[in-house]
């Protein structure tokens, strides 16, 4: 089924848009792969520093003598800085620029990772771990828009969903990598140490990568530096193309500048409110369908299903691989249906698997058959999230809104995303503490319903339009 979301015209008639002439091949185009893949380290970043705990936490529970209190410091305080870095990560990209955020984050990265390596005790770790955050969440702010304002609006979404590919490729990075660690030196007691400083790596990669990337041509317009901005875009497009998308990148900008758009102020204006809504609804309900339960606390999970401690490790990989493969499939799918039915079919096959996995727990008799269908049942959910639900969230907040306030309004979602991903981390050892697995499934199985509720009211659709269509449209329609 098709869902067309698209406004309506007003009664003064559509907005005319030039037909921008086709995204053809070209020496632009390898330019624009080789962006988005320095870019995209910051999502390598993410997903590594974000997945690493879970291997680490028991050797460096053990080397720094953590109870069960400070251990759940250590692991959400990441949390928490990634909500605090993408709120003012996204006003520093607009003040300063998107490939200058890029740059600062990933001395941050550098800073933090070697700063959680060394530190003496669990007070240095958790500042340090604190500052990680603030990295983490500056990246997954920033570096969706620096690649949506990049990529032609045929290739948007592909180009935006490579960087949800490097996150879940950074967190299966980090289970193999722990697995292999663990294997060599597990009897070190500084084996969490070597896990945590691979992370340094691609910070670094991605420091010297940024140096001779270009900056945004929509944040470079929007300052007024016209002529950077069309040297950009033609490094990226045809001359042909580069030229008309420059005469409507500069039209919007024109009409910015008249307009009441800016920061919170905004939130005054109706179809603006209503967009950060969305955003921050969104993002929310994403991690709300618990995939980060999961990456979090996969090993954990498993060994409560049945499975032995070595056990759960190995099957844990499971969770990566198809985290890679899922995203590997949306990316596949994304411009190819429209992203409001893709985003509602998420949630709805989440919910089923969570009802699933409570049934499978509440209702199978104890048997070594019982952890594998569990098992199964959790894989499906991680590949749905990943292939609807997790790459879904970053294009369309990448794609819905303004140019002027587009870094603050992304920021401030992934900030509310950041704190329903801090909830879950709280929430979810002592829920099943409480609970048990059954019951704490069934309860994300209400909370992925809530999220097609949600999409189905809210989202509006935004493939086949430029950025600057879809603004002019959605403020017709809403205003």
């Amino acid at each position: 089924m098709e869902f067309n979301t698209a406004p309506a015209p007003s009664a003064a008639g559509p907005v005319a848009h030039p037909t921008l002439p086709p995204d053809t091949k070209g020496p632009h185009s390898r330019r624009l792969g080789l962006i988005a893949v320095v870019a995209t380290f910051g999502g390598l970043l993410f997903g590594y520093d974000t997945g690493v705990i879970n291997g680490a936490l028991t050797p460096m529970a053990e080397d720094l003598g953590l109870t069960s209190t400070t251990e759940g410091l250590v692991v959400s305080i990441l949390v928490l800085g990634a909500a605090v870095g993408g709120l003012f990560g996204g006003r520093l990209a607009d003040r300063y620029g998107r490939k200058h955020n890029i740059q600062l984050l990933s001395v941050i990265f550098i800073v933090g990772t070697i700063g959680c390596v060394l530190a003496p005790d669990w007070h240095v770790l958790a500042v340090f771990r604190f500052i990680l955050g603030l990295a983490v969440g500056g990246a997954s702010a920033t570096v969706p828009v620096y690649l949506a304002e990049m990529a032609p609006s045929e290739r948007r979404g592909s180009i935006v969903t490579r960087n949800e590919i490097m996150i879940v490729s950074g967190q299966f990075a980090a289970f193999v990598i722990n697995a292999v660690i663990y294997s060599v030196w597990g009897e070190h007691e500084a084996v969490w140490r070597y896990m945590l400083i691979v992370a340094v790596l691609p910070a670094i990669g991605l420091f010297v990568g940024m140096l001779r990337m270009p900056e945004s041509p929509r944040w470079l317009a929007a300052r007024g530096r016209d002529a950077e901005a069309l040297a950009v875009l033609r490094q990226v497009r045809s001359p042909e193309r580069a030229d008309a998308e420059m005469a409507e990148v500069r039209a919007l900008a024109a009409e910015d500048e008249q307009g009441q758009t800016g920061g919170w102020s905004d939130l005054r204006t109706p179809w603006v409110r209503r967009l950060l809504v969305i955003g921050i609804g969104l993002g929310m309900f994403a991690q709300f369908d618990g995939i980060n339960m999961i990456m979090y606390y996969g090993t954990h999970l498993l060994e409560d299903a049945g499975f032995s401690s070595n056990g759960a490790i190995v099957a844990n990989t499971a969770n990566g691989l198809f985290s890679i493969l899922g995203a590997c499939l949306g990316i596949a799918m994304i411009n190819k249906f429209n992203r409001r039915p893709m985003i509602i079919m998420g949630f709805v096959l989440t919910a089923t698997f969570h009802a699933l996995v409570g049934i499978s727990a509440l209702a199978l008799p104890d048997s070594t058959v019982k952890p594998y269908i569990i098992l199964v049942m959790a894989v499906g959910f991680v590949f749905s999230h990943q292939a609807l639900v997790g790459p879904l969230l970053w294009v369309i907040l990448s794609e819905i809104f303004p140019l002027k306030i587009r870094s603050f309004a992304v920021g401030t979602s992934v900030f509310a995303l950041w704190i329903a991903n801090a909830i879950v981390a709280f929430g979810f050892p002592p829920t099943v503490s409480a609970f048990g697995i059954s019951t704490t499934f069934f309860i994300f199985a209400g909370l992925c319903a809530l999220g097609v509720a949600f999409t189905w009211r809210m989202i509006p659709e935004t493939r086949g339009r430029t950025l600057e269509q879809f603004e002019d449209e959605f403020r017709i329609a809403h205003s």
